[in-house]
């Protein structure tokens, strides 16, 4: 358990080192970052109106009330208007946001390049070549996710929780309210324990896939010697 909370904390602080050191890379792209968080932001409201202004359509097509079944127009074409908006909304702030992921991909991957150059003989010649492509493949890939992971899935669920919360809290108490947010909650500390028990399977796995691909470039590199002892079986059985 202490090795587990220890572990814990490192892994916090070490996410929010890596959050810190890509921030610099974001703020050339202030505006595009405002507009996809607007239109991130107009979508929740619009698909969180969307149940309400179904409950209206329903409500007006009951003929105890209205004796005749009159269809309110206008009622349905702002449904139809909330459904494209929030669809279209979604639309419009991944074109935003793509090109902000991919300049901070660009950036990371050549102060990366340049820090490889930067290093002595001894590091190169340890001929960990496959490895370090892997890192900088998965390095970069993982920075288009964790952006749009964080930006797109984490911060718009809890502005939807908070919305529908409220919502709940307005119209039938705080009961049904406290009953979410305890459930949120829970499963929020539930998601945080899992992920933090499934990352030591992840991270022997890349261990496993880098050791792999150094094996992999290695022997390659060293075709004509392999070839030459005629070590194809040895090779194929290492790898």
């Amino acid at each position: 358990m202490r090795g587990s909370r220890r572990y814990s904390t490192n892994t916090w602080s070490g996410d929010w080192q890596v959050l810190s050191s890509l921030l610099p890379y974001f703020m050339d792209f202030k505006l595009r970052i405002a507009v996809a968080m607007s239109c991130l932001v107009l979508s929740k409201i619009a698909n969180i109106s969307i149940p309400f202004v179904m409950k209206y359509i329903v409500d007006s097509l009951d003929t105890v009330q209205t004796q005749i079944v009159v269809l309110p127009l206008s009622l349905l074409l702002f449904y139809g208007i909330l459904r494209f908006s929030s669809i279209i909304l979604g639309e419009i702030r991944d074109t935003v946001f793509g090109r902000v992921t991919e300049h901070a991909m660009r950036q990371v991957g050549l102060k990366v390049f340049q820090h490889l150059h930067a290093l002595d003989i001894a590091f190169h010649l340890s001929r960990k070549t496959g490895a370090l492509s892997r890192d900088i493949e998965r390095g970069t890939a993982g920075i288009s996710f964790l952006m749009r992971f964080l930006l797109f899935n984490i911060v718009p669920t809890l502005l939807e929780i908070l919305l529908v919360t409220f919502i709940l809290f307005f119209n039938y108490g705080w009961q049904f309210a406290l009953v979410i947010l305890i459930s949120v909650i829970c499963y929020i500390v539930f998601s945080i324990f899992v992920t933090d028990w499934r990352t030591d399977f992840v991270k022997k796995m890349n261990e496993m896939d880098n050791k792999a691909n150094t094996f992999a470039l290695d022997s390659l590199l060293n075709f004509e010697t392999v070839k030459y002892f005629s070590n194809e079986n040895h090779e194929a059985v290492e790898y």
